[in-house]
């Protein structure tokens, strides 16, 4: 997916108040500034190699800080301004997201958050796959029940009435919390159609290469727990999604492959209505 890049000027800009922006462009200064506990001795500076990696995405990293703030570090870069500046609006409307401390242009700390991630949950506890995806589903009506700031950049803008996407909400994004389920990693957000986010949803997690029959049936499962939980058809926006996620410079060659079969007109039409997605 298309990221936007920020001068520091601009972060500084969008960072919202109550957040610290620094634009140190090193992670050893963040540390200075929120003060993990592993420091090597006296003026000495916590590195990298020394930090718990808990979580890896396809752009950026999750290093434990302490008990209560985890560090994510993108490894080219990425929207933290943006990014901080829509969790918090977020938070403000009652959304359920984790709360910012720090930014800098690559790094951000944020709450730690105590739990499974859904996609977690679902393979410890894989008789629960309808339930969460009507979870999944609702946490989609939730977030675009509300209106798109007028600084949220545009994707698959309907023209008026913009809503917020998250444009990456699937399992691996959602961590079962004790106040709830939390949405992680909004790197990728926009304002636009609502069916343009449940059909990201869904083309996600349709084309995601997972083994075995067992799998794949649980999957179709979920799709279609998410399409019951959901209002939103997504069936008009969903080859425009499918094109638009062939873009991605991180997809496996079994997802482009996959992905390139729909747009092609192979297998299952891609704006069909079958709500198991498959």
């Amino acid at each position: 997916m298309p990221t936007l890049m920020l001068t520091a000027g601009a972060l500084a800009r969008t960072a919202p108040a109550g957040i610290g922006y620094t634009t140190a462009h090193s992670l050893e200064h963040l540390l200075t500034l929120t003060g993990p506990p592993c420091w090597r001795g006296p003026g000495r500076q916590c590195t990298l190699h020394r930090m718990e990696l808990i979580a890896q995405g396809r752009d950026a990293d999750v290093y434990a800080l302490d008990e209560s703030r985890v560090l994510r570090r993108y490894r080219r870069g990425g929207p933290t301004g943006l990014e901080s500046r829509l969790m918090t609006h977020l938070a403000a409307c009652g959304y359920p997201v984790p709360r910012v401390y720090e930014i800098t242009d690559t790094d951000m700390v944020l709450e730690r958050l105590a739990g499974p991630t859904m996609l977690d949950e679902l393979a410890r506890r894989p008789w629960r796959v309808g339930s969460l995806g009507r979870e999944l589903g609702r946490l989609h009506d939730r977030l675009h029940a509300l209106p798109a700031p007028e600084w949220l950049p545009k994707r698959f803008s309907t023209g008026d009435g913009d809503r917020v996407l998250h444009l990456d909400l699937h399992p691996g994004n959602v961590i079962l919390t004790g106040r709830g389920p939390v949405v992680i990693d909004w790197c990728n957000a926009g304002a636009g159609d609502p069916a343009a986010d449940v059909a990201m949803t869904m083309v996600t997690v349709g084309g995601a290469n997972v083994p075995g029959l067992t799998t794949r049936l649980a999957r179709g499962l979920l799709l279609r727990g998410i399409r019951s939980g959901c209002r939103t058809d997504p069936a008009g926006r969903m080859r425009e999604v499918v094109r638009a996620r062939l873009d991605d410079p991180n997809l496996t060659p079994a997802e482009a492959a996959w992905l390139r079969r729909r747009v092609g007109g192979e297998g299952p039409a891609v704006g069909r209505t079958d709500r198991s997605g498959c």
